[in-house]
């Protein structure tokens, strides 16, 4: 199969299943995109928001991080998706972008803002989305801002078509109540704590305890998820002639094609196989082969490949052929602790028969969103005053960025409150487990690793108090269960076991094959996405975004995606 494709996408996740879409609009261009999973269409629970927890592990990477040291050495099982569109067919569907900081932070650490800041991707964040009515009707009005959304894009995103029942009203009061807290319309237009927009309706000494609360967007449309292989990969795109997609295949390796005549390492050549089969295929694309594993199945390819630290390749048997140390490195992600209330709320009962004919029927219904979860966020920075901050620095990407996301809701007699830090200190790394490319990597997230990060989520514990500690909630909330970093009669080491016992991931891994500055000896791809010291050869997907944005990491692997298309387009001209 030498010399086939012009350009071939590794993986169809949610990266390439947009750069697969967007090259192929050209019919100059022949595409192959190679899938280890199999086709996303025909699948009810893939289709259905609201049977999101049942979707089969038949989806599923079904991957279990290495024993996590400083979380009581538990292991956490780590979805990922095994399916055309990747984790976008699998993922809980928010669509939360993040700051225009963490954007900016992309410029400043690729040494190229002119192509990744805020504002120079505003064309692409607006490219990917359809901005999309809630189903049955229910007027959003008040709920989002208009303007910082897209409407002709393939993604659509959209608000509940239930709500805003009782909770959200209370939430509603509370921050007429709580001064400290503000109701923003919309947090995807670029500062989600509200600091710059909102600054004016606080009081002097409340501005650097601003928290905001804003409605949960989603990526699903019309009642169904929408994800990159529904948006981007629809029945009118897979009939073009010049895309070719191939499920079922694992990309092994990466391997060196021809010489460029200057001694340079060109990989454009990829070996695939099947776990059931032993047969082994060579392809190689004639101008480039691109990378889009996502953060774990990347830095995996790219070590069986050869292309890593090297003492690490020696230690497992895979020849290195090109020393490239940060390949797996710099994983970032955001961790989560529990905190329990109870309340006087009670769980309304969901005839799942009935509620499956109402979707089927008009795809409205409990089925057409994911009730497991509320409808609003609380995005929270820590005070400039906090002394963490002084003590270990602000790991924020700047002054918009949040440090905390608390999503809120749905009560019920028992109510878990998720306390996210989505600005960790901690790193982790992806390695390989063996010589075998079918082997699964370790993953090591370093829950944790790193103090600041539980100083952090108990700063984190004290918002959510706070935020409940109001009148708008009596009569509902009527008790804390903790764990509470602020009763006395539990000991430091007593209240951080109990953390750690209810500490997971909230499955937003990026940086494992990081975007820096060409001229830096550090990182893994250039500002255009290229492997260093590699011709042929670009990673786009999760592993290039170099630090976990303030946010679920779906929009920013959209704008990612949409821009890097754009270059790879450019360079071919």
């Amino acid at each position: 199969m030498e010399d086939s494709p012009f350009i071939f996408e590794l993986a169809g996740g949610t990266a390439g299943s947009v750069v697969a879409s967007r090259l192929s609009e050209n019919s100059q261009h022949n595409v192959l995109l190679l899938e280890a999973g199999p086709n996303n269409e025909g699948i009810l629970e893939l289709i259905v928001p609201g049977l999101h927890i049942q979707i089969p592990n038949t989806y599923d990477w079904n991957y279990t991080t290495v024993p996590q040291a400083m979380v009581n050495n538990r292991s956490f099982d780590y979805r990922r998706g095994f399916v055309l569109g990747g984790s976008s067919s699998v993922n809980s569907m928010l669509y939360t972008r993040g700051s225009k900081d963490d954007y900016d932070l992309w410029g400043r650490v690729s040494g190229d803002p002119k192509t990744w800041s805020w504002e120079a991707l505003q064309k692409w964040i607006l490219k990917s989305e359809k901005w999309t009515g809630p189903v049955g009707g229910r007027d959003p009005t008040g709920q989002y801002d208009p303007q910082y959304h897209g409407t002709d894009g393939p993604i659509r995103v959209s608000l509940t078509g239930s709500g805003p029942d009782d909770f959200d009203r209370r939430a509603s009061r509370n921050t007429e109540l709580q001064k400290e807290f503000v109701e923003k319309l919309d947090s995807n237009d670029g500062s989600p704590p509200g600091l710059c927009a909102y600054t004016i309706f606080l009081p002097d000494e409340n501005i650097e305890k601003a928290f905001l609360k804003a409605w949960i967007q989603w990526t699903f449309g019309g009642g169904e998820r929408n994800s990159a292989a529904t948006g981007y990969l629809g029945s009118r795109t897979r009939a073009r002639p010049n895309l070719s997609i191939v499920l079922n295949v694992h990309v092994k390796k990466v391997i060196p094609s021809t010489q460029d005549g200057k001694g340079s390492l060109e990989m454009r050549t990829v070996e695939i196989g099947s776990k059931s089969s032993n047969l082994t295929l060579r392809v190689t694309a004639r101008k480039e082969a691109i990378l889009s594993a996502g953060a774990f199945g990347t830095p995996h390819i790219l070590l069986n490949s050869g292309i890593g630290e090297e003492s690490h390749l020696n230690s497992v048997g895979v020849k290195t052929v090109h020393n490239l140390p940060d390949v797996g490195r710099g994983m970032s992600d955001h961790v989560s602790a529990i905190v329990t209330y109870t309340s006087n709320a009670t769980t309304p009962a969901v005839d799942e028969e009935a509620a499956l004919r109402q979707w089927q029927t008009n795809r409205t219904g409990p089925f057409a969103e994911w009730r497991q979860v509320g409808r609003r966020i609380l995005w929270s920075k820590i005070p400039k005053s906090s002394p963490i901050l002084s003590e270990y620095g602000d790991p924020a990407s700047g002054p918009n960025s949040p440090h905390l996301e608390i999503p809120l809701g749905p009560a019920g007699p028992t109510m878990a409150v998720s306390v996210v830090l989505l600005t960790p200190y901690s790193r982790g790394t992806v390695k390989l487990a063996s010589s075998n490319p079918f082997d699964d990597p370790l993953i090591d997230p370093g829950y944790l690793s790193h103090p600041f990060d539980i100083q952090a989520l108990k700063e984190g514990i004290r918002v959510t108090k706070r935020w409940f500690d109001s009148p708008a909630w009596d009569g509902l909330i009527t008790g804390f269960l903790g764990p509470d970093p602020d009763n006395a009669t539990l000991s430091e080491t007593v209240f951080q076991n109990a953390l750690k016992e209810s500490v997971g991931s909230f499955l937003h891994p990026v940086g494992t094959a990081a975007m820096s500055a060409s001229s830096s000896a550090a990182g893994v791809v250039d500002h255009e996405l290229k492997v260093k010291g590699v011709h042929g050869l670009r990673v786009v997907d999760a592993s290039a975004i170099p630090y976990v944005p303030t946010a679920h990491t779906q929009a920013a692997v959209y704008v990612l995606a949409e821009r890097a298309a754009d270059i790879i387009e450019s360079s071919w001209k």
